[in-house]
């Protein structure tokens, strides 16, 4: 059963955060996604969940990849887990995340540092070797990944434990659906990890993406406008994949939410497999064909 699927990915997640947090515990949660990619903003809104149950606590530190201020940080936060944000930039496709990463791994080495789940993705062998020399030399960190392969990947390169995990955006739970107006809903990628693919024509699917904000994004740095501005995008999000009667995405995002909304779809891929990976890792119950092109997952999702 779907909410079976979703409930052994949800306890999954919280055995692990289990081991990095308890009752009353400090915590920072930095490089929020402070930009209108939906999937982003459920990882995070799923991490802040789950370290809310387990902590009965906000983060008393949050920051983006760009305003993180290390002296503000350990005033905020003066002991207790640094955990880096999940999401699928661990690599170089998305350099401005990844160097974050390596600065809090070169300069937070007094505290434990815990890589919430990820992909991973180098192009270049000299990056993921600059990144395996700052991951063996942390003392205390943490990396957990989203599919075998970037599991093996990191075993076999990084000196640090590394363990298997689902993606955070599970926390959330099962979500309700809204009304569908229109038959088949094609979530494309637009952005740096797009295949390129050729589009049928708008008679035949309506095609969007995701990257754009709605004009109702609150404002604000604080945990609570971060907050907030997850929610409304994440909510932006669960209206625009609510709209298909079948949804096609090659997002894993568009995949994970309409797995909780209990959305039948057709999953393509990105430039570089990160969605059939989670799916060989995490199988779901509502993906109900794996497509190659655009035509070929139409020809799925107009099936009665």
């Amino acid at each position: 059963m779907i909410v079976d699927r979703i409930a052994a990915q949800q306890a999954a997640l919280r055995a692990l955060y289990r081991r990095h947090v308890a009752p009353g515990d400090a915590y920072a949660l930095v490089d929020f996604p402070d930009h209108a990619n939906v999937g982003d903003s459920a990882i995070w809104l799923g991490e802040v969940t789950l370290l809310r149950a387990l902590t009965g606590r906000d983060p008393d530190y949050v920051s983006t990849w760009h305003d993180f201020d290390e002296a503000a940080f350990r005033q905020a936060c003066p002991g207790g887990t640094l955990f880096l944000h999940g999401g699928g930039n661990l690599g170089d496709i998305w350099p401005h995340h990844q160097r974050f990463r390596e600065t809090v791994l070169a300069t937070i080495d007094d505290r434990p540092v815990v890589q919430l789940p990820q992909s991973i993705h180098f192009r270049s062998s000299a990056e993921a070797d600059r990144f395996a020399m700052l991951a063996s030399a942390h003392p205390d960190f943490t990396l957990y990944v989203r599919d075998a392969r970037s599991l093996q990947f990191a075993q076999q390169r990084f000196a640090c434990e590394t363990q298997l995990a689902p993606d955070s955006a599970y926390a959330l739970g099962p979500q309700p659906r809204g009304t569908a107006d229109c038959e088949v809903l094609m979530l494309l990628r637009t952005d740096d990890e797009s295949v390129g693919y050729a589009l049928p024509a708008p008679e035949q699917a309506t095609i969007v993406d995701w990257l754009d904000d709605g004009p109702d994004v609150p404002s604000g740095s604080d945990p609570a406008a971060r907050h907030a501005q997850a929610a409304n995008r994440v909510a932006r999000g669960l209206r625009l994949l609510s709209r298909g009667r079948v949804l096609v995405t090659d997002r894993l995002h568009g995949h994970i939410l309409a797995d909780l909304l209990g959305v039948p779809h057709v999953a393509l891929d990105n430039d570089y497999g990160k969605l059939a990976a989670y799916l060989d890792a995490w199988p779901p119950a509502t993906v109900i064909a794996r497509a190659t092109t655009p035509a070929e997952a139409l020809l799925v999702a107009e099936r009665p």
